[in-house]
């Protein structure tokens, strides 16, 4: 029943996913959530930021910007980071995850997916047939709508850690 939330796998950051070992895995593209997996909710893009989007290119590996957010947002941090973007993305809709697919010249089993949320990021990957990896928020501090949610995705996160110690 929780399944289509969980996500392939979770980490504790953007920051410290193995690309090379993604790239030599045969993934090519990555398909980015912004606020709160890349920087703080409403934040430009920082040196960390701009740093891994500089290893991804240098890896070879294609982007895209995938937000609910309004346009001014998405494209201000995406011109900092040189990367494609759709902005009021409709997430967990998939015909926009589809779309970043399709934009970047790739096939699903060669793109990633790296959101913060279970109820839109990890599960419209996963509606989509992507494999989504989760990250822990970057900062806390977010808007009332997400934090109601957090607490139901600490929920499923409480089965999925389960689920996972039974598998392991």
């Amino acid at each position: 029943m929780l399944k289509p939330f969980y996500p392939k796998e979770w980490v504790d950051s953007t920051y410290e996913i193995d690309w090379e070992g993604w790239k030599a895995r045969g993934k090519k593209g990555v398909i980015f959530d912004i606020d709160n997996t890349l920087v703080p909710h409403g934040a430009p893009a920082d040196s960390r930021a701009i740093t891994l989007f500089e290893q991804l290119y240098a890896l070879g590996f294609r982007t895209c910007l995938l937000s609910n957010n309004k346009e001014p947002r998405v494209k201000s941090f995406a011109d900092q980071v040189h990367s494609p973007y759709i902005y009021k993305a409709g997430k967990p809709g998939i015909k926009n995850y589809d779309r970043a697919v399709r934009e970047m010249g790739l096939r699903k089993e060669e793109v990633l997916f790296v959101g913060d949320q279970l109820f839109t990021d990890v599960y419209g990957a996963n509606r989509a047939g992507l494999y989504g990896i989760l990250v822990k928020p970057i900062n806390p501090k977010e808007e009332i709508q997400i934090v109601l949610k957090r607490y139901l995705e600490a929920v499923v996160l409480f089965f999925y850690r389960r689920k996972q110690k039974k598998q392991g």
